[in-house]
């Protein structure tokens, strides 16, 4: 099978909704290894066959954890390369946002050697020979700074050599960026051929500017996007009354909470939940291959499960462009009737 022939079935196998592994890294809380089987076992037992983590979910926590529950299974499995693993001594409970996570360090690199090697450590948590997807993870000037055209660099002249030396050696069914930017994708566009983009955040149901050039540049490229964090951090999915909404990863502006409490109107005056229509929304673009909200628990596989189902009448999503809700150019879900 040539690298083509490998991509195309990479990316044709990549279900509608998948599973976001960022939680079974104790991300923000700190979840048990049985709690961690638990998720993945119901996630497997209710059909879903793509798993994404990387090496800073917990620092080799995530991977791990997939590694054991995954192992032997016919499975999609997407991890990134970009941050390498210094073992430290450990005392703070909690560090980049992970709770009781592994004594390790994450170190940005993005070079052919760190890439190489943190490809082989995640090969062996994993306990696979090789993985679906890889994604180079976390480039951007919003997460960088001033750092961002050196790390931009060690990737275009380094990094992405090793992915595609990985990808023709049949280690890897396919290569690409998993970030919370667009713009990056854009950069990187412009310089090498990708496959994919994981792409958090940046096309939902509360955002979509990707629509501007962006998401039309992957269709002619043939580039297929995985949207994470469907949810804008939770925006979209917790309950009003609850405390604070959040959206990238902070509390929300009101501008924020009042364009959420406005979908959430339209979306509750025709019976529908607001995470419904999110989960669903992004997976009417030509580009889009998947979603993949994060689950903690068996409950909320349950409801991602029942949100990705749930019947949405076209009048919803009519209502949502009335009130400008919608960008004027976004693909719409095809209507889906009750049985």
């Amino acid at each position: 099978m040539d690298v083509a022939d490998e991509r195309s079935q990479v990316l044709a196998r990549l279900p509608r909704l998948g599973f976001g592994g960022a939680a079974v890294g104790n991300l923000y809380a700190p979840v048990s290894d049985a709690q961690a089987r638990a998720v993945i076992d119901a996630a497997l037992a209710a059909g879903i066959g793509y798993f994404d983590t990387a090496p800073h979910y917990g620092f080799g926590l995530s991977e791990i954890r997939l590694g054991h529950a995954l192992a032997g299974r016919d499975v999609v499995v997407s991890t990134k390369v970009g941050r390498r693993l210094e073992p430290i001594d450990a005392h703070e409970r909690e560090r980049h946002g992970f709770v009781d996570a592994a004594p390790f360090e994450p170190v940005f690199d993005y070079a052919y050697d760190g890439v190489m090697r943190t490809f082989e450590d995640s090969l062996r948590r994993l306990r696979r020979d090789r993985v679906d997807v890889l994604l180079a993870h976390d480039l951007g000037r919003d997460t960088h700074g001033e750092a961002h055209a050196g790390h931009m660099r060690d990737f275009l002249d380094g990094g992405y050599r090793a992915m595609r030396e990985l990808k023709d050696a049949g280690a890897v069914g396919a290569i690409g960026l998993g970030v919370n930017e667009q713009a990056v994708c854009d950069e990187a566009l412009a310089h090498v051929d990708l496959d994919v983009f994981l792409l958090a955040g940046r096309y939902t149901l509360l955002e979509q500017t990707a629509l501007d050039g962006f998401l039309p540049r992957c269709v002619e490229r043939g580039v297929k996007i995985i949207v994470g964090g469907p949810f804008n951090s939770g925006a979209l999915v917790e309950a009003p009354g609850g405390g604070p909404i959040h959206y990238n990863y902070a509390p929300a502006g009101p501008e924020i909470v009042a364009r959420v409490e406005s979908l959430r109107r339209v979306c509750a005056a025709h019976g529908v939940p607001l995470a419904a229509a999110a989960l669903q929304f992004p997976l009417a673009h030509p580009a889009v291959a998947s979603v993949i909200p994060g689950m903690a628990s068996p409950a909320q596989v349950a409801d991602a499960l029942a949100w990705i189902e749930t019947p949405i009448p076209a009048s919803l999503w009519d209502d949502l462009r009335a009130e400008g809700l919608l960008h004027p150019a976004a693909p719409l879900p095809s209507a889906r009737a009750a049985a």
